[in-house]
């Protein structure tokens, strides 16, 4: 068992009513907020209308899709024109994402780029960070409670990271009301990535008992939630599949993630699929290998946990091994439909292989095991 240094937001909040209740407490904390919202800003109104309610002067700015450099880009000039004293990010871990990495870049001298992994220069943040607060509308990416923004970055079509400590929320409030309503597709997808982020750091070599704790309520429960949510609308779904989502951020953060997250990286880059989606459909395909290849314990025994979790949660028998057939008709589509080309097959397999995230995967995988791992999605 791994040791253990926990990091989290300096305060969660969880529970329904709870982002309402906080506007007079972010309010206080910038004459001049900026809020990063999803495509739909109606769905932010009553944040921002809240907080000019309370006095605070607000700048609106969407995140349309996945952010990428450019976006990026545009998003910190504008919260340097604005002033920015603090930004608040509303929406899915787009919106999440594209809001930590404004706080972090708004007052940096140099350019976006330069500070982003692998494709910069490797440029360390000066500081200091705009406050950020994440308030998450989907229940998925975890991102609240991570330190880290993924940004895709078309001129080298691949996606990467933003990273630093000091990119932890100040605050992060997860309300399940604000998932209520999401449409089924997002649900799906959202909810996968959730399933699947804490299944990985319970795979992981880095797990510990505090990350145990997490992902072994939160696997099942959130299988649960997400089998209920595909046919029906359920208050109670929704909350179980936001606290899977909340236990899957902390873990990763702690004990890292896998092969799933380590090709679904590369993919975004290459196909602009919905990472949730990725995730979803490389799930299966993850695991059979994993079980196909052999896991050094305790791995061997927690794939197994996982495989019954799964069957028992989805209702598809004790092996969860008709999960690919159960998520087509639910609607999730394939790598194909998602854009993949069989011929960038072996460069996404060769830039998951040194992506990050392969390093809290429970073994090594060669080129030709993830290759086969994407034919299988495709």
């Amino acid at each position: 068992m791994a040791p253990f240094g926990l990091r989290l937001p300096g305060d969660i909040r969880f529970g329904r009513g709870k982002a309402s209740e906080a506007l007079p407490g972010i309010a206080a904390m910038a004459e001049r907020i900026l809020v990063i919202h999803g495509r739909d800003g109606h769905r932010a109104g009553w944040l921002t209308e809240g907080l000019r309610r309370q006095g605070a002067e607000v700048l609106g700015l969407a995140a349309p899709g996945e952010p990428d450099l450019p976006m990026l880009e545009a998003a910190v000039a504008a919260a340097r024109d604005f002033g920015a004293g603090a930004v608040v990010a509303c929406g899915g871990g787009a919106a999440l994402d594209l809001g930590k990495a404004v706080a972090a870049l708004a007052a940096e001298a140099h350019p976006p780029a330069e500070y982003l992994e692998l494709v910069g220069t490797g440029r360390k943040l000066a500081g200091p960070l705009l406050p950020f607060i994440a308030i998450p509308t989907t229940a998925g990416t975890g991102a609240e409670v991570t330190k880290n923004a993924v940004i895709g970055v078309p001129a080298h079509r691949r996606k990467v990271s933003l990273r630093d400590d000091r990119m932890l929320a100040q605050l992060a409030i997860v309300d399940p009301s604000l998932t209520d309503g999401c449409p089924k597709s997002v649900t799906l997808a959202s909810g996968l990535d959730a399933v699947v982020q804490v299944i990985e750091p319970y795979l992981s070599p880095k797990a510990s008992v505090v990350t145990d704790a997490l992902c072994e309520k939160a696997i099942p429960a959130g299988l649960a939630a997400l089998a209920t949510l595909m046919e029906r609308d359920d208050p109670e779904a929704r909350d179980a599949l936001a606290w899977t989502s909340l236990a899957g951020g902390i873990a990763l953060a702690n004990a890292g993630l896998g092969a799933v997250h380590g090709l679904a990286g590369p993919l975004g880059g290459v196909t602009g699929g919905a990472h949730g989606a990725i995730c979803g459909r490389l799930l299966q395909p993850v695991l059979w290998t994993h079980m196909r290849v052999g896991l050094p314990a305790p791995a061997d025994q927690r794939i197994d946990r996982v495989t019954r979790w799964i069957g028992q949660g989805l209702k598809l028998g004790a092996t969860g091994a008709n999960l690919e057939q159960w998520a087509s008709a639910q609607g999730l589509p394939r790598l194909g439909e998602m854009g993949l080309d069989p011929v960038d097959i072996p460069g996404v397999a060769e830039a998951a292989r040194g992506s990050s995230s392969m390093k809290a995967n429970p073994v090594e995988l060669s080129q030709a095991q993830l290759e086969t791992i994407l034919e299988m999605a495709l």
